[in-house]
């Protein structure tokens, strides 16, 4: 009888050493790569033109969507990274949805329309790469190394959101102090992302969001207005104080009624 040998390779186990190189990494490829690539191609370090995109956003940022995904492939963490087999109560689909909304409200479509086609699809997919890109390392590999780890699913949301905002300390090499308060808000907008995973089974719907939230609160910056703020951009600020009392309000009926907060790895 011949023994039958799966031809999916095991998966890798990776310490939280290897998670760390990887994030650097990652951050090393966004932030060497954007002035690297801007010498090479004497861009500014602005997004006024769809050159400007073209160079200081699709050639970093798709660079590091193309490493996240050689890395979960490498670890054999395609399943895990993808599909979310613990899911949320049917409720906490008003947080995907609420950030939908405040989305179509803060894009500024006017400001695009000024700006073109070109520029308009150049940004949507600079801003897909974003999302894709953070959500694929934090929502997935991240998400993933601490449960192998035996953390509670509290500390998953936790730890995984803290360490999503923390990395966004390096903006302070071009944002200098304005880093600061930036990471505290990406923090929490980690934690809900974690949520959008967990309501919607996978790693889809909170990468396209968090791609599209991007997309929205640049249309209603500086960057496309003129120097001038956009109303629209209150619809932002909206989104995160909606779903954090959302949340709060129902933070004790978050998990199915089976479920109780135990190590994710048994």
């Amino acid at each position: 009888m011949t023994e039958q040998v799966s031809a999916d390779p095991a998966p890798r186990r990776l310490s939280y050493v290897g998670f760390a190189i990887i994030v650097v990494a990652y951050l090393a490829i966004i932030q060497l790569g954007g002035r690297v690539a801007q010498a090479v191609f004497d861009s500014g370090d602005g997004f006024t033109t769809t050159r400007d995109v073209l160079v200081n956003m699709w050639i970093p940022l798709g660079a590091a969507v193309v490493f996240t995904y050689a890395v979960i492939a490498w670890l054999g963490w395609g399943r895990p990274v993808l599909r979310e087999e613990r899911r949320l109560r049917q409720w906490t689909w008003a947080v995907p949805i609420i950030l939908a909304v405040c989305i179509l409200l803060a894009i500024n479509y006017a400001g695009l329309a000024d700006k073109g086609i070109g520029f308009v699809l150049a940004l949507l997919v600079a801003t897909q790469f974003v999302g894709w890109g953070e959500e694929g390392m934090f929502r997935g590999v991240g998400v993933t190394i601490l449960r192998e780890h035996g953390l509670t699913e509290g500390k998953v949301a936790l730890w995984s959101s803290i360490v999503f905002g923390s990395v966004h300390l390096t903006n302070a090499l071009g944002s200098g102090g304005q880093a600061v308060p930036q990471a505290i808000v990406v923090t929490f907008a980690g934690y809900f992302f974690y949520l959008i995973r967990r309501a919607s089974g996978g790693n889809a719907l909170n990468s396209v969001l968090h791609g599209l939230f991007d997309f929205s609160l640049i249309s209603c910056t500086a960057i496309v207005v003129d120097q001038e703020l956009y109303l629209g951009a209150i619809a932002g600020i909206l989104a995160y104080v909606i779903i954090a009392i959302l949340v709060i309000i129902g933070r004790k009926r978050l998990e199915p009624a089976a479920a109780t907060d135990v190590p994710s790895r048994s």
